[in-house]
């Protein structure tokens, strides 16, 4: 089998947990659910699969090589690539494949972001070693897709078709037959009751020249940048001169939704993007009221209330309900559980010595 590159995304903004991150700490550097970054969580979970230690990569930025060292001190720091501009998903995906293509001609690689919680790690790595496995042997991307639980607004969704490649090991892979963005609370109500639809993970798998194709017919820009990106030596250069110029644009966008042919599994490991606060009480203890402390927290008659006590202070609580509130040591955050998505408005009011 050709060889399996896994990337790991690694570079976000870290506005949706402040003010526990910042940009220079987002949600992936963050000990959320557990004594490890969801980031370390990443990358234990994928290392089995990778023959090489330098077939496991982290995309991320500048800002964020610190704090990736400091929570992977033993990571290759050559398999740490800092990206020289935000961009988006689908020049990740393209800077992913050139690298791919420096390694093997047929070099298949998974594109994986850095800050979901997966469990059931084993089947996980199993469904990602199928997917490449149907991926080597057609040309076709391949999506671990995510049975949908209740009818969420705030992701994408596949809408999934017939079986194929039954004699691929692994399966079933259904054919994808079209990307669907966030739906409204009735269209995501039709899509659980059908069960012919599947949460996008953002969890992909492809043979470099199905990607290097589908660029040349979809975004040249892209195609261009992999074509040209240099074979052997040093690629540091290059990477800072043509990478800024890419599109910002998803990979969704750019080259999944227009694609010949996209597959998907559905996923049989649980898993959460973990998207805002209100996720954390499904993975950290809850009193019998609702309550989710982490901390010094003292409380009296409250309900529903999500307190993490970061700031070496105590937290005190009187009769709350359905509130988060998140001290730090610089700065302190409270809002209604059901406004949580709108947390990053604030940081425009913000200083920049808070962010």
């Amino acid at each position: 089998m050709s060889p399996l590159l896994l990337f790991i995304m690694a570079g976000g903004s870290g506005e949706r947990f402040w003010p526990l991150s910042r940009k220079a700490k987002p949600k992936h550097l963050l000990k959320l659910v557990s004594s490890q970054t969801l980031l370390e969580e990443t990358v234990l979970r994928l290392k089995p699969l990778a023959r090489k230690p330098a077939h496991l990569l982290i995309l991320t930025n500048h800002e964020q090589i610190p704090g990736i060292r400091h929570a992977l001190p033993r990571f290759p720091k050559s398999s740490l690539i800092p990206e020289p501009a935000k961009r988006d998903t689908a020049p990740a995906a393209a800077l992913a494949t050139a690298l791919a293509l420096r390694t093997h001609p047929d070099a298949i690689l998974a594109l994986l972001p850095a800050d979901a919680v997966i469990g059931k790690a084993p089947i996980f790595r199993a469904q990602l070693a199928a997917a490449a496995r149907a991926a080597q042997n057609s040309s076709s991307f391949v999506a671990l897709g995510i049975q949908p639980s209740y009818p969420a607004t705030g992701f994408g969704y596949l809408h999934l078709g017939r079986k194929t490649l039954p004699q691929i090991k692994g399966g079933p892979f259904l054919c994808v037959r079209r990307f669907v963005e966030k739906p409204s609370l009735a269209r995501a109500k039709t899509f659980l009751k059908s069960r012919q639809y599947a949460w996008n993970a953002g969890i992909f798998v492809w043979k470099a020249s199905t990607f290097l194709a589908e660029a040349r017919r979809q975004q040249p820009a892209l195609a261009r940048f992999i074509e040209r990106f240099p074979k052997r030596g040093s690629y540091a250069s290059y990477l800072k001169r043509e990478f800024p110029k890419l599109p910002k644009i998803s990979v969704d966008y750019a080259i999944m939704e227009g694609a010949k042919s996209v597959l998907a599994i559905r996923a049989a490991f649980p898993w959460d993007d973990v998207g805002s606060w209100s996720a954390l009480p499904a993975h950290l203890p809850t009193d019998k009221q609702g309550n989710t402390f982490r901390g010094q927290v003292l409380s009296l008659a409250c309900q529903n209330t999500l307190a993490l006590a970061h700031g070496g202070r105590p937290i005190a609580l009187l009769g709350t309900e359905n509130l988060v509130v998140v001290d730090t040591p610089d700065a302190l955050l409270v809002c209604p559980k059901d406004r949580v998505q709108e947390v990053k408005k604030l940081l425009a009011l913000l200083p920049k010595d808070v962010l």
